[in-house]
């Protein structure tokens, strides 16, 4: 029989109802991994029989607790992400099997050590270039978490099995790009705050096949909805790009009150927006190289250079119809908050305002961030 941890009486509904449907998949002998970042190929998770359970945490509920062991000038996201598993409040890391980080950044890299003392948390040593001796370091390191996840639950992984995983995720990847990509459509027939909200909220459900069901459905009712109510009616709004760091933890006070303020968010250059999918994995090619080209070719500010990212930005701008480039960055994030000077150039370059938020998950600055969103507002109206 599966436990639930000792203090759960004293937990909200909410999070009871999301013990107990983990405590069901555990019971019914799935497997859970534990992950916090698009970099894991999630695909070798599922040719195991498993499910990857996303971590990154979005709530300052528990930073206090992780402000423990942890220095108070980290990353929020790396705090909370802690903090919950510190204190057992997470069903998503309660009942994972064994955890998988990665080296993103420093700080989430020397967290990860903390994190080994409370479960088992296996590294993959990312690469910061995209050359070809990248490639083959990233490659072998796609073969070492093959290995582990064989060794770890006493199985083998045929290649089969992963490039069965590897089209379900590509499909996937097909779904949620094209429900991300309403937003070319003018006027915008859907908000980002649900966009992103939506998206986020299905990333806790374990079969991917329903996840991409749910989305198709929503894709298909909101066009529905645009070719017969809104098509040719052009929208004054203006059209916001949102790039940076992961912003779930912080879209209510972000994205939620610049749509409030009359703007669309219509484009994320995000973890949680396009970045991932904008590539499937090669089908062709031996599974390991596959997954690792793929990948490796994932936009994060981690990359030294990553001119693609700016390139990308770039395409955004036209193929969305983009007015105003927003950048939301967490607090002690230096490779987003370096990196935005070339992302400022790029915006720039294309005539297009572009801001820079940089906060945490506390509601202190709310009205200093609604301030700044009306004069970027403002500023844009100037430009159009």
């Amino acid at each position: 029989m599966i436990q639930l941890p000792e203090n759960f009486e004293t937990y909200a509904e909410a999070r009871k109802a999301g013990f107990l449907r983990m405590k069901q998949l555990k019971e019914s002998g799935r497997k859970v991994v534990g992950i916090f970042c698009s970099f894991v190929p999630t695909e070798l998770i599922e040719a195991a029989g498993g499910t990857a359970a996303p971590l990154c945490a979005t709530s300052e509920e528990p930073i206090s607790a992780a402000e423990a062991d942890l220095p108070k000038n980290l990353c929020p996201l790396i705090k909370a992400s802690y903090g919950f598993a510190l204190t057992d409040t997470c069903p998503y890391f309660y009942f994972s099997d064994f955890i998988v980080g990665e080296t993103t950044c420093d700080g989430k890299k020397k967290m990860f050590e903390l994190m080994d003392n409370i479960k088992e948390t296996y590294v993959m040593q990312l690469p910061a270039r995209r050359d070809e001796a990248a490639l083959d370091a990233w490659e072998k390191e796609v073969v070492r978490f093959w290995k582990k996840l064989e060794d770890f639950y006493g199985i083998t992984i045929t290649e089969e099995d992963v490039k069965k995983a590897i089209r379900l995720k590509n499909r996937e990847r097909e779904v949620m790009l094209r429900f991300l990509e309403l937003g070319k459509l003018n006027p915008a027939p859907i908000s980002g705050y649900e966009m992103g909200t939506r998206l986020d909220g299905l990333g806790f459900n374990p079969d991917i096949e329903e996840r991409c069901r749910i989305i198709e459905a929503r894709t298909e009712e909101v066009i529905k909805d645009w070719e017969e109510n809104y098509r040719g009616k052009l929208s004054k709004r203006p059209r916001i790009l949102i790039t940076g760091c992961p912003n779930s933890g912080i879209r209510e006070k972000t994205i939620k009150v610049i749509e409030e303020l009359g703007a669309d968010v219509v484009a994320f250059d995000c973890c949680n927006g396009t970045r991932e999918k904008v590539e499937k994995v090669d089908e062709t090619l031996p599974a390991a190289r596959a997954l690792a080209k793929k990948y490796l070719n994932i936009n994060c500010s981690v990359m030294s250079p990553n001119e693609t990212r700016m390139d990308y930005i770039s395409n955004m701008i036209d193929e969305y119809q983009v007015d105003g480039v927003l950048e939301l960055i967490l607090c002690a994030c230096h490779t987003y908050s370096i990196e935005a000077y070339n992302v400022k150039k790029t915006a720039m370059a294309k005539n297009v305002p572009y801001l820079m938020i940089e906060t945490d998950y506390s509601k202190a600055d709310s009205g200093q961030i609604n301030t700044r969103l009306e004069a970027f507002l403002e500023t844009i109206s100037q430009f159009k």
